[in-house]
């Protein structure tokens, strides 16, 4: 068997493998997208999450200061009550006005947090949403893509084994070249050779379509390892007739 044959084998079969983890590839960029975007909606939650607990806390703080000049003002008007003269009475009343407006304007802020506090609570509610669906779509992304592995989990095995048994029978040097070929072109690494005209003798490569050289097509014939010299793949031909496909000798005076 030559070279090629050998190298041949290794790429019919790793192209077999990658058509088997096609599939798997794209349901585990699939689950990769569905777990970056749960990321983000989780991200989402915490900070909307955190916002409302601040906003809820702030608004507390300004219950509870509202609720101590409450407290204060009651005193005060039972201060002023009981208020001896009127000069007491009118200090009193002037802490009491004091008080009043500072409490107005403590409940106003507490107004607009309520707003703000109305407001968190939605968009929390969107994002919680959003993330209990978002949860949904990344459990049947692990399901779908546990499926598939399970699919081509044993016929994957098997085709690795062919392979590297195969990668052993050729030769290491020509294996190198197919491996970088197939890292850089994948199923380009290796072309078959286009018949274009029998009776002209074309040919072209199949990744390419350049214009072989007889000598390219004599190499090949001879089962040597043979490149494309504009895309450097790896050549075969599934012509067995291949090897008489040479230029036609030119008729010489004895042939007239």
């Amino acid at each position: 068997m030559t070279v090629t044959a050998q190298l041949r084998k290794v790429f019919e079969t790793d192209k077999l493998i990658r058509g088997l983890t096609g599939r798997l590839d794209g349901a585990e960029r699939f689950l990769a997208e569905q777990l970056k975007q749960q990321r983000d909606v989780d991200g989402k939650h915490t900070a909307a999450q955190t916002t409302l607990r601040q906003l809820k806390a702030q608004h507390a703080n300004l219950e509870a200061e509202a609720g101590g000049h409450q407290q204060r003002m009651d005193k005060l008007r039972e201060q002023m009550n009981a208020a001896k003269n009127n000069k007491e009475y009118s200090a009193f009343l002037t802490e009491l006005n004091t008080l009043k407006t500072a409490k107005d304007e403590v409940e106003k802020k507490q107004l607009e947090l309520m707003e703000q506090i109305e407001k968190s609570e939605e968009a929390f509610k969107a994002i919680e949403a959003a993330r209990a669906e978002r949860a949904v779509i990344v459990e049947k992304a692990k399901a779908d893509r546990a499926s598939r592995e399970s699919e081509i989990k044993d016929r994957l095995a098997e085709l690795k084994t062919q392979r590297a048994e195969q990668a052993k029978a050729a030769p290491a040097d020509a294996l190198k070249i197919l491996e970088d070929l197939l890292a850089k072109r994948g199923e380009d690494a290796m072309a078959k050779v286009e018949e274009i005209n029998r009776r002209a003798h074309e040919w072209s490569c199949g990744a390419c379509m350049m214009a072989l050289t007889v000598q390219t097509i004599n190499a090949i014939a001879a089962g040597r390892l043979t490149r494309c010299s504009n895309c450097q793949c790896i050549l075969y031909s599934e012509d067995e007739d291949i090897a008489s496909k040479k230029t036609p000798k030119k008729a010489g005076k004895a042939d007239l």
